[in-house]
């Protein structure tokens, strides 16, 4: 369960701008993507000038960075921003809509973990304006899920001390199941492509995916957990009752986790 389950995400700024509370330990927990991916989506640039759209502390401006690439990143939050800065990335503070490129255009526009924080159609004409001729629009998502004892420890502390999360588990009651954090991921992905064909200025989006693999100790997955969206604002008391819920669960487990990633892509040429 890594993010929002609907199409009107944008609209929470009070999530989308609260990663920054500890932006080491978000740069440290969350995974980098896979170097497949990075790949698969700079060999359809027609340059090298890319524009990340919500980087945070740069994790996939990085990648690029080190597969050829010029990389300028966007983001709203000011402590992310300042984070990516100490790694090397160049950003600007701002909201994407809100953004002024200053008349710079680029030969991609990527963003990662990000687009369902920005405004799905206005987030697509404006990439449109920004991008050369053939340019490209790259959006990419982790969706991870542990193992099931380890997931439904979390709905049910969630259920307990903070049932009123917009936007993830704590919602769900009874025998009712949310859809597979995959499944729902790929249902906002389909809805991107709709937002960017409403344009009129890219070709046929692509979809794609990769899966992988990775183990994380007890702390390792409790780091990774507390950067989530629907945990980010919490309480240090709610957040210390949801570690010991989960870390009971990896507990009964054994010392580690094979947590299942699925990494989804959709791109786009402008036309």
């Amino acid at each position: 369960m890594t993010g929002p389950q609907s199409n009107q995400s944008h609209r929470a700024r009070e999530i989308a701008e609260s990663f920054g509370v500890d932006p080491e330990r978000y740069n440290r927990a969350r995974p980098a993507y896979p170097a497949g991916l990075i790949d698969r989506i700079v060999r359809t640039f027609p340059g090298r000038d890319v524009l990340d759209v919500g980087c945070g502390t740069g994790i996939e401006a990085r990648q690029f960075h080190a597969a050829g690439c010029r990389v300028l990143g966007v983001d709203p939050d000011r402590r992310m921003a300042e984070f990516a800065r100490t790694t090397g990335i160049d950003v600007e503070v701002s909201r994407f809509e809100e953004w002024d490129p200053a008349n710079r255009s680029f030969d991609a526009v990527v963003s990662g973990q990000a687009w369902h924080w920005v405004d799905p159609v206005a987030g697509a004409v404006k990439a449109a304006q920004l991008l050369r001729p053939h340019g490209i629009l790259a959006l990419f998502a982790h969706v991870f899920e542990p193992p099931p004892p380890v997931s439904d420890a979390l709905r049910t502390v969630l259920q307990r001390v903070a049932p009123d999360l917009p936007f993830g588990a704590a919602q769900v009651t009874g025998d009712e199941r949310p859809p597979t954090p995959a499944n729902a991921y790929r249902a906002m992905y389909i809805h991107f492509g709709d937002a960017v064909g409403q344009t009129n200025a890219f070709g046929e989006p692509e979809h794609f995916q990769l899966e992988w693999e990775r183990a994380y100790t007890r702390d390792e997955w409790l780091d990774l957990l507390a950067t989530t969206g629907m945990l980010t604002r919490l309480s240090t008391d709610a957040l210390a009752q949801i570690s010991d819920g989960v870390g009971a669960a990896i507990d009964a487990i054994g010392d580690h986790i094979t947590v299942r990633f699925t990494t989804l892509a959709m791109t786009a040429r402008r036309r």
